[in-house]
């Protein structure tokens, strides 16, 4: 997106990716604000890591919401197998926390190898995800790989030149006209954890359960530590 390396990236052990950044990027003459948000699928983080990630993302939303709203949501995932944690982190910021009220869209990235049409892996794909009911207001499938680091890619700089250009104008399509609809919070699962706070109503705190359990695919367990910590955050904040 910015045209050059602004974000660290790894494929180690240890994220790099620790905290939410944002970056101001400009493109065709217009700058945006991009936030860069901890994965919540990277398959070393810990269930406590894992709670955090979720907490670092609700913060980030309330910052954004007080300084004027949420455009977009872009849900970057590699190209592969849709597995159930993809199933899961769509669901928890796509139903809950920003309760269907954000567009949503998809960027599916290491489609290199596709190299005569990028786009033919979402021809043969796309029946998956509405099958895993992750329904999104556009995708673009591109390649961000380093020509420095893969030389054996025929004609890597032009594949990565026409991915930063359709990934822009995806998002400013999907945007546009939306400056007096950013969304600005609504009736989220943090919302409705508000009850919580007062008289510990233990079938709210169920129902939150439940709905974390059957829509988001988590385990009761992670269900309920999350329910329990989000609890915390909206005391705090209401304290």
């Amino acid at each position: 997106m910015a045209g050059k390396n602004v974000a660290d990236t790894c494929c180690g052990i240890e994220t790099c990716t620790t905290h939410w950044k944002e970056y101001s990027l400009d493109f065709g003459g217009e700058t945006f604000k991009v936030f860069d948000t901890v994965g919540l699928d990277e398959p070393q983080l810990g269930i406590p890591q894992y709670f955090d990630a979720v907490k670092n993302a609700y913060d980030l939303i309330q910052k954004l919401e007080r300084e004027g709203g949420i455009d977009l949501l872009l849900f970057c995932m590699p190209a592969g197998r849709l597995k159930v944690m993809h199933q899961r982190n769509y669901q928890l910021f796509r139903h809950f926390v920003c309760y269907k009220k954000v567009p949503i869209v998809l960027a599916i990235t290491n489609l290199e190898r596709e190299r005569e049409n990028m786009e033919s892996w979402w021809t043969r794909n796309q029946e998956a995800f509405r099958k895993k009911k992750i329904r999104v207001n556009g995708h673009v499938c591109i390649t961000a790989i380093d020509p420095a680091i893969d030389h054996t890619i025929p004609a890597i700089e032009t594949l990565k030149a026409k991915s930063r250009t359709a990934i822009w104008d995806l998002i400013k399509d999907v945007t546009a006209d939306r400056k007096k609809q950013a969304w600005k919070g609504g009736n989220d699962l943090f919302v409705s954890l508000m009850p919580l706070t007062g008289n510990g109503n233990s079938r709210v705190r169920e129902d939150i359960v439940s709905r974390l359990t059957k829509r988001c695919y988590m385990s009761p367990e992670v269900a309920k530590e999350l329910a329990g910590r989000i609890k915390k955050i909206v005391v705090e904040g209401a304290t």
